[in-house]
């Protein structure tokens, strides 16, 4: 109840236990809210009581001639006399007769007079107060204060004098109003949605559109849109003086805590609507009507208001999503039947960019800018093309918006000869705090007086530049702000990652030398390094297809020739870094019911909201590069549910959800046709003229896909963009990725201030060790760790090399590994001397 006071009615009843403290009593009744009343001073009903001659002396006295003082001992809390919250409910009963939601001054009086016995009556006959005309007088206030009540309760629009429809004015909002005064957004298009809506409305019975569509489309700017045709009468007769009201169920729900209370203002509000014959309420998220204010048995809004609106005595439009009318509505067949649906699709990319032309004007008001009608067109392609999980046209709108704010707040930064003074500001008022700390008051005057002159500065120049860009404003200059196609682009990169802006010439020759980058980091494998760059080129430049991944490959070899290695290197190049990356080891989905772990468990199972491994990743960061590792290892379902992937770049996850792979560069790797390299391998290492070594490449290819074609399916293959064979690796290649790895060690001792170099004959004995064309690279990377690490640990951990030392690492005349030191010192190595390191 208490939250329904206004402040001056809560004021009195902690003005009356303030009251009861001082004459000590330990409760609170109808004469210490009598007293109260008075003593609040500023409401009606103390202006009434005074009016009568009553003050708060008099009234005093009156009481304590009646009950005496107290005891003196008064609790904390202060609880109120039967007769005392008698009279707060029959307060509450007066405020819902004059139509007020709220309890004021006024009430708790008309309360008190009500009630009729008790000391406060006593007092008033004492004072000789009439209470039928302290009644008639409060009655009469309260007609002439209506307004300023309604403020001073926060909103008791409700009670207006004069309206025909008190409760729905207060649960609700006026749209034909709001379109009167130009506070709705322009409806562009959408008139084969209105004419419809338009025509359920003129039907007899059952007359309700249901605006369904997905979220963001526009159901709610089709009602706004015809509230716009009512004002501006440009409707059919049957529309002809109708008022639109939009109807807020969360607000009509609200601070209803008794039982029947939530009946009782849907059924007021349901006979204003009957009595007014205009009406058309408007429900945004109709489906809320369903098991609103149910409770203990009580009927919800929607049985409520089923009979009304199959009679066609309440004329209403709802509007809800795709979704929440399949699970709401549709569940509830008499409620479905009384609502006519009107589908309301997605637009279009063109008619999106009409809708924003509309648009143009508001925004360029709000933010104070001008948009580039190229902006506008950029907007409505990017958000179509790159932010998948939203609709039209709703995300372009929201591109523009922070578009606009965004271009705003650059342009309100300080100008750029202004920035240096300001920098120096702040170091100068560092300096001063400083000064004044060490209460060097001489040196902080001077500071002081600099810095008043430096803000003065910065305000001419500010000021200068304001009166600068008001004067281009006036002039019609165009080179004020405006945003352009370039911010468009910045904002759907920083939602989505994705670089969709044009190529800078620095990236245009980062771009073009990609290969030699790559080659950094992998090898040899020409031909799939240069598909991949050819790959990233095309995306980059727009010419892929946009329906399809950036590009799908796989890449067959055998083990340690650089497959993983490519991608990492491409995901660190092209991506950022080589965490960009979503890698899924496909050893781990050979079972049939691990697919779900890729798109998501379906539901009532174990994990089902957290959504699959593949789909999350993708959704949450959609430009990014997939690996699929040892792909021949997954179970063929996961083969079938990547059909779509590759084909047309989506896949729809556990929920339903469309996940956008349009902007994922995919690989798979395989070790399928390792055998058919292995034995076409043309001389083990041994090197071949350029024409012989391109016939044994192709070759061997010939035989590997011969193996992938009986490994995978057709339609599976068909769908790739390429498949690339990686070469065996030659000796020579060994040799240069044993400088890469060596370069890797010595990063990692130079960050401990070590120095380390190697000959020539230890890199001889690392590459003799190391190679094996059956498992590429990875003998090398076991030949360093046991020949170099091995050895270095040993000689770190008994200090024989410590901070700031530098080694040469070496083999001798007797083929021993030595270590020698900045010094001079030979260290002979350890027990790390062994074998081939062929196989680990």
């Amino acid at each position: 109840m208490f939250e329904r006071f206004t402040e001056k009615a809560i004021k009195v009843v902690m003005l009356a236990q303030e009251e009861a403290r001082r004459l000590g009593h330990n409760f609170v009744g109808t004469e210490q809210i009598m007293l109260g009343l008075i003593g609040e001073g500023t409401g009606i009903a103390a202006k009434v009581l005074k009016s009568m001659g009553i003050s708060l002396k008099e009234a005093r006295i009156e009481v304590e001639k009646i009950i005496g003082r107290g005891s003196g001992f008064v609790a904390v809390e202060i609880p109120f006399t039967p007769r005392a919250k008698r009279v707060l409910e029959l307060a509450l009963e007066e405020a819902r007769q004059l139509g007020h939601n709220y309890i004021g001054t006024e009430h708790l009086l008309l309360g008190l007079l009500r009630e009729g016995e008790g000391v406060a009556a006593r007092v008033l006959e004492n004072l000789d107060a009439d209470p039928a005309k302290i009644r008639s007088q409060v009655i009469r206030m309260v007609g002439e204060t209506q307004e300023a009540v309604g403020a001073g309760a926060g909103g008791g629009q409700g009670a207006q004098s004069g309206s025909k429809t008190p409760t729905l004015e207060e649960f609700g909002s006026d749209l034909t109003k709001k379109a009167e005064e130009g506070k709705l957004d322009p409806c562009i298009g959408r008139a084969n949605e209105i004419v419809r809506v338009t025509q359920i409305l003129g039907r007899r019975t059952k007359n309700n559109p249901c605006l369904i569509g997905e979220p963001g489309v526009g159901k709610s700017a089709i009602a706004e849109g015809l509230a716009q045709k009512i004002a501006a009468n440009d409707v059919p007769d049957t529309l002809d003086s109708k008022r639109m009201m939009t109807l807020d169920m969360g607000l009509l729900v609200a601070g209803t805590k008794y039982r029947g209370e939530f009946e009782e203002r849907l059924k007021k509000l349901m006979d204003e609507v009957k009595s007014d014959e205009n009406i058309i309420l408007f429900i945004d998220e109709v489906h809320t009507l369903i098991g609103a204010g149910a409770a203990e048995g009580a009927i919800d809004a929607a049985n409520i208001l089923k009979p009304a609106l199959a009679r066609g005595e309440l004329q209403c439009i709802g509007a809800t999503t795709i979704d929440e009318y399949r699970k709401h509505i549709e569940k509830d067949p008499a409620l479905e039947r009384r609502f006519q649906p009107v589908q309301v699709p997605e637009p279009s990319v063109d008619e999106t960019i009409q809708i924003l032309r509309g648009l143009r004007e508001r925004y360029e008001l709000h933010h104070k800018l001008k948009y580039d009608d190229d902006a506008l067109i950029a907007a409505a392609k990017f958000s179509s093309q790159y932010i998948s999980d939203r609709f039209l046209p709703d995300k372009a709108i929201d591109l523009i918006d922070e578009a606009g704010s965004r271009v705003r707040l650059q342009h309100a930064a300080l100008p750029e000869e202004a920035k240096e003074l300001d920098k120096e500001l702040k170091a100068l008022m560092k300096e001063k705090d400083t000064a004044i700390r060490s209460q060097d008051f001489e040196a902080a005057g001077g500071l002081r007086d600099r810095e008043v002159e430096l803000r003065a500065q910065i305000k001419q120049i500010t000021e200068r530049k304001q009166e600068e860009n008001k004067a281009k404003a006036e002039s019609g200059d165009a080179s004020g702000p405006t945003v352009v196609e370039q911010d468009i682009a910045d904002i759907v990169a920083a939602w989505t990652g994705i670089p969709v802006d044009k190529v800078s010439s620095d990236e245009g020759t980062r771009l073009m030398d990609m290969e030699e980058t790559l080659h950094k980091r992998l090898v040899g494998q020409e031909e799939a390094v240069v598909a991949c760059a050819r790959a990233i080129r095309r995306a980059r430049t727009g010419l892929k297809n946009p329906n399809r991944p950036v590009a799908s490959f796989i890449f067959s070899g055998p083990t340690g020739v650089g497959k993983s290695e490519l991608a990492k290197s491409l995901s660190a190049f092209y991506f950022g870094s080589e965490e960009a990356m979503v890698r899924l080891d496909m050893s781990e989905f050979m079972e049939r019911h691990t697919v779900s772990k890729l798109i998501g468990s379906p539901p009532g199972y174990v994990g089902y909201s957290e959504g699959g491994q593949l789909t999350e990743a993708v959704r949450r960061r959609p430009y990014t590069l997939v690996l699929f590792d040892e792909i021949e290892k997954a179970h063929p379902d996961v083969f079938n549910m990547m059909l779509q992937i590759l084909e047309d770049g989506r896949l729809t996850d556990s929920k339903g959800r469309v996940i956008d792979f349009k902007n994922t560069l995919i690989i798979m790797t395989s070790n399928v046709g390792a055998s058919a390299i292995e034995k076409g391998g043309g001389g083990l290492g041994f090197q071949l003229d350029d024409n012989a070594e391109d016939q044994s490449y192709n070759r061997i290819k010939s035989l590997v896909m011969e193996d992938l074609k009986n490994y995978f399916r057709p339609e599976f293959l068909n769908r790739l963009d390429e498949i690339i064979v990686f070469r065996q690796l030659n000796k020579q290649e060994v040799r240069e990725i044993a400088y890469i790895m060596l370069e890797n060690v010595f990063k990692r001792l130079k960050e401990k201030e070590i120095v380390l170099e190697c000959t020539e004959r230890f890199k001889d004995r690392l590459v003799d060790e190391g190679f094996s064309p059956a498992y590429g690279a990875r003998p090398l990377r076991r030949a360093i760790m046991r020949l170099l690490e091995d050895n270095l640990s040993e000689k770190m951990l008994t200090g024989e090399i410590s901070e700031g030392s530098s080694c040469i690492m070496d083999v001798n005349a007797e083929g021993e590994i030595t270590v020698l030191t900045g010094d001079g010192r030979e260290l002979k190595a350890g027990s790390a001397i062994g074998g081939p390191a062929g196989i680990a």
